[in-house]
């Protein structure tokens, strides 16, 4: 497995690697509760048209952002498109801003092109018969098929692919089916027609409502309003390319609860609360959504903290304390407290195999380390229950073998 001189410095301080193949490499006890979401979610009820909204938060070193991060690449092998936003640099008081992330994470581009191809076998060919350099319309105006008949079931075939989809937003549906058209070469798509609608679809200032009417799309914007449509088109978009679904991890939401003047994004009171407001009112809408799954992260401040935490926020806080309140871990449940199930699910055996799986790549690193044995994992353990440990197990363990402790 490879490792970094930043892997090294973010394990010290108890945060996940940025090489996957390293997170994958290190990870036990998490995949306790990843593995159960992606069997129990992903396969079967996400992909079956399901959604669902997941919460995860613990103390600092708990293993949050590689609890997400893991999950998410388990989505990834599963086909699904993944996000991976970071409220310490995407603003989330505007639901606008959360599409936008996943329109860019996602690659429309890509699945036109996987869309466009479906078009082409519903036309009776095999995309890969045509030149990579050449557009569908003229290889077959090459071979002298391209009559008006053919021209117009390919616009039939193009139209029926988004407009007959009740899911999908009337506005979506002109912009894929005019950006699909001009990957196959027909309608023709003008460059400058192509950069209006990517500015439109990615809500950018300053278009110019006169010049969506030419291209038949309605003069409206994208708002926080309207977002929720739009992320269920992008979802549906997402799924004719062939994906199961959308996974969008949000992490580091305590943010919202305050922070230092050394971070780009400072949330003010207003802004505070129009991010708790559009949780809400994504917890009361997610049935409006389907083959998408959110996951938000973040630390104990936010539920601890009463006057800018969610506590101070009642409409949201009435729909999650039942879950934050139960008193057994239960994985089942939608907010998942990694404190509490390091504690129930964590034997000295599987912070040993933690300890010890580290070890084994600093020493490939040249790195000086120390596995800790079972009997300090036990006393761990014991700590961790009295709730005295000023860290949370996974940081522990890590500090402790990279001798940071």
């Amino acid at each position: 497995m490879k490792w970094s001189p930043a892997d090294y410095e973010r394990l010290k301080d108890g945060q996940p690697p940025e090489s996957d193949e390293l997170l994958r490499g290190l990870s036990r006890g998490v995949d306790f509760i990843t593995d159960f979401w992606l069997e129990q979610y992903l396969d079967s009820y996400i992909s079956r048209g399901g959604s669902k909204i997941k919460f995860i938060t613990g103390n600092p070193g708990c293993g949050k952002s590689h609890c997400l991060r893991l999950f998410l690449s388990g989505a990834a092998e599963r086909r699904f498109k993944v996000v991976r936003l970071s409220a310490k640099s995407s603003w989330i008081h505007d639901f606008k801003e959360i599409y936008v992330g996943a329109l860019k994470a996602v690659d429309l581009q890509e699945c036109l092109e996987l869309c466009a191809e479906r078009v082409i076998v519903e036309m009776g060919y095999r995309p890969e018969e045509i030149p990579a350099e050449m557009s569908f319309a003229d290889y077959l105006a090459g071979q002298d098929l391209f009559d008006p008949v053919t021209r117009r079931e390919l616009r039939s075939q193009i139209n029926a692919m988004f407009f007959k989809n009740p899911r999908i937003d009337k506005n979506f549906a002109i912009c894929a089916a005019l950006m699909t058209g001009g990957i196959l070469g027909h309608p023709f798509l003008e460059p400058s027609s192509q950069e209006l609608i990517w500015a439109w679809l990615s809500g950018e200032k300053g278009v110019r409502m006169t010049a969506l009417r030419k291209l038949g799309l309605s003069p409206s914007k994208i708002t926080k309003y309207n977002a929720r449509h739009m992320l269920r088109s992008l979802v549906e978009v997402i799924r004719m390319a062939g994906c199961s679904g959308l996974v969008i991890g949000i992490d580091d939401l305590e943010i919202l609860a305050g922070a230092s003047s050394l971070e780009d994004i400072r949330y003010t009171k207003m802004r505070r609360e129009d991010a708790y407001e559009s949780i809400r009112e994504l917890i009361d809408e997610i049935d409006t959504l389907s083959h998408v799954m959110f996951v938000f992260a973040f630390g104990r401040e936010l539920m601890d903290n009463e006057t800018s935490g969610l506590k101070s926020y009642q409409a949201l806080w009435m729909r999650i304390q039942n879950e934050i309140e139960s008193r057994r871990f239960n994985r089942f449940s939608d907010i998942v407290d990694l404190d509490r199930m390091a504690r129930q699910q964590y034997t000295p055996q599987t912070l040993s195999e933690m300890s010890q799986l580290l070890a084994d790549v600093a020493s490939e690193a040249g790195i000086a380390s120390t596995p800790v044995n079972l009997e300090v994992a036990l006393a761990m353990i014991k700590n961790a229950g009295e709730g005295t440990v000023p860290q949370a197990l996974p940081r522990l363990v890590n500090r402790i073998t990279l001798g940071v402790a």
